[in-house]
């Protein structure tokens, strides 16, 4: 049932990564195809399954439908049986639904336009912070809740550190360094999973936004010094910090 529900939700994600960047209301007009405009029925809208059936084009124009949507939709439900097996069926895992489902959206929008849209960053802070301070375990010690100043610590020194990191990377290198979305989203990031949860964070997207940079400036050519968006390997690094938070410090502890 989790992993229908996780489809479900990856679904309407869709929704929100295709229309929240170009303006378009998420609620109307009913999903239809980007290419003809013509609605989508509902049984032609079946998560995972009406792309298999349909082969991947549209009914009515034939038009590829991009592999995106079943991947975002697969990957909503893999989030959301992690999360079930990590913390159980209760607030905590409704909660961190909601989190990871808003990291799966911010990644996908970044990527293509880069940009982290204040649509999910500013209201993900409020509800961070309350869920922080009432609901939430601590990712790092599961067994004690979170706490408000966890949360509270958390939120205030990611958006301080990432706002002091974009501030010294104008001065110094004359560009954006860092963009306003990103400062949010790690606000946003550090209440719901604290401050140590922002430290791991910063720790794994550095990491892998590293790779992945070194990777595609050998392979793909990419210029050094061009610009590739920090959000979706922050979200990476917040996932992984969510999850295996608690394995990750106590390897790190007694790796020796």
């Amino acid at each position: 049932m989790v992993i229908i529900f996780g489809a479900l939700i990856g679904s309407f994600l869709n929704v929100c990564i295709y229309r929240i960047p170009r303006g378009i209301s998420i609620v109307w007009p009913s999903s239809r195809c980007p290419s003809c405009s013509a609605p989508i029925r509902a049984w032609d809208n079946i998560p995972v399954l009406s792309f298999l059936l349909l082969g991947g084009a549209c009914r009515n124009c034939g038009a590829r439908i991009p592999y995106r949507y079943p991947l975002v939709e697969s990957l909503n439900a893999a989030f959301y049986l992690v999360l079930l097996w990590r913390f159980g069926l209760g607030w905590p895992f409704l909660v961190y639904a909601l989190f990871c489902s808003g990291l799966i959206v911010i990644t996908f929008i970044d990527l293509d336009f880069q940009i982290i849209p204040d649509r999910i960053t500013l209201p993900g802070i409020p509800i961070g912070l309350l869920a922080g301070s009432l609901l939430l375990p601590d990712p790092f010690l599961r067994a004690v809740s979170l706490g408000w100043r966890s949360s509270l610590i958390g939120a205030v020194s990611a958006f301080v550190f990432f706002y002091l990191i974009a501030v010294a990377g104008e001065k110094v290198f004359k560009k954006e360094a860092m963009g306003g979305g990103d400062i949010k989203m790690m606000a946003m990031v550090g209440g719901f999973i604290g401050w140590k949860g922002v430290i791991l964070t910063t720790f794994l997207g550095s990491l892998l936004g590293s790779v992945v940079g070194v990777l595609t400036m050998i392979f793909a050519g990419r210029e050094r010094g061009s610009l590739i968006p920090f959000g979706p390997f922050l979200a990476a690094g917040a996932a992984v910090s969510l999850i295996f938070g608690q394995e990750i410090v106590i390897w790190y502890l007694f790796r020796g």
